[in-house]
């Protein structure tokens, strides 16, 4: 069995305001995602029910056909009830603004973000772009029109 991940060169440029973060870093050999951090000098406190957009200092270039998927941190979810709104969220191969991520308090007390606060994870991940043949009728499958529900779980 492969035990090596796969492997995308991905240019990246910190920005002034991330000049003492380190690159975003996998956290174990096996880690999908990359550790985010909190590009900011003052802390943010986000309120119950409130979504704040919080910089991470970095803008990539990501070859053709790769996106970067942003998502929650399980521990702040868990822990804290902090999520991303549109988890995922898609950062696009030609996007070259810094990246940021919209954080969310879910939870029923304001939750504060420091300075160089891990706050999200970034998946690198392939992609295949569709292309759509209209058609009268789609092949029959057990499952059918089931869904929202239809397997019992």
């Amino acid at each position: 069995m492969n035990t090596t991940p796969q492997t995308a060169t991905v240019q990246i440029k910190r920005l002034p305001h991330a000049q003492d973060l380190p690159l975003p870093a996998y956290q174990s050999a096996q880690a999908a995602g990359l550790d985010l951090q909190a590009a900011i000098t003052d802390e943010i406190t986000i309120a119950p029910g409130q979504t704040q957009l919080i910089p991470t200092g970095f803008a990539i270039a990501l070859p053709a056909g790769y996106e970067a998927q942003i998502r929650p941190r399980s521990g702040l979810a868990v822990k804290h009830g902090i999520s991303i709104p549109n988890a995922p969220g898609t950062i696009d191969a030609d996007y070259r603004g810094e990246l940021k991520v919209a954080l969310i308090n879910l939870s029923q007390n304001a939750f504060t973000i420091t300075p160089a606060m891990r706050i999200a994870q970034m998946v690198i991940a392939q992609y295949t772009h569709a292309t759509f043949q209209l058609s009268e009728n789609l092949d029959e499958t057990a499952r059918g029109q089931g869904g929202f529900g239809h397997t019992g779980q």
